[in-house]
Formats: C-alpha cells, structure tokens, sequence
C-alpha cells in the first residue's frame, strides 16, 4: 500500500511541475501579448489625432459647396 499511496504522489507531483511549467509559459505569452496592445493602442491613439487635425484642416481648407471657383 505504501508503494502505491508514493507512486501516486509522485504522479501528482509530475502533474504539478507540469502545470507549473505551462502557467509560466502561458504567463509569458500574456505578457507579451499586454505589450503588445498597449503598443497598438498608443499607435491607433496617434492616428486618430492625425485623422481628425487632417479633417479639421480640410474642413478650414475647402471652399464652401455653394462658393464659386475663381476662375468663373
């Protein structure tokens, strides 16, 4: 009985390191996975302020709809 009641806690404690390992590595891959967001983020962040300074110059920039081009 003694031989089976090791044998199981050893098998347990395999699991374990197992597991162990996997969180490690899926808490790595987490990681880098935030990193990345936070950069994409900071990216579309940027962009969308270069999006609406464009609109807001176009808008400024563009002559009315009903305004005549000088060449008429």
């Amino acid at each position: 009985m003694a031989v089976e009641s090791e044998a199981r806690l050893v098998d347990i404690e395999t699991k374990l390191a197992y597991l162990e390992d996997t969180v490690l590595a899926l808490n790595d891959v987490v990681t880098r996975q935030q990193k990345q967001i936070d950069q994409f983020e900071t990216k579309i962040r940027l962009l969308v302020e270069r999006v609406q300074q464009m609109s807001i110059l176009a808008e400024t920039a563009a002559p009315a709809a009903d305004e005549k081009p000088p060449h008429y």
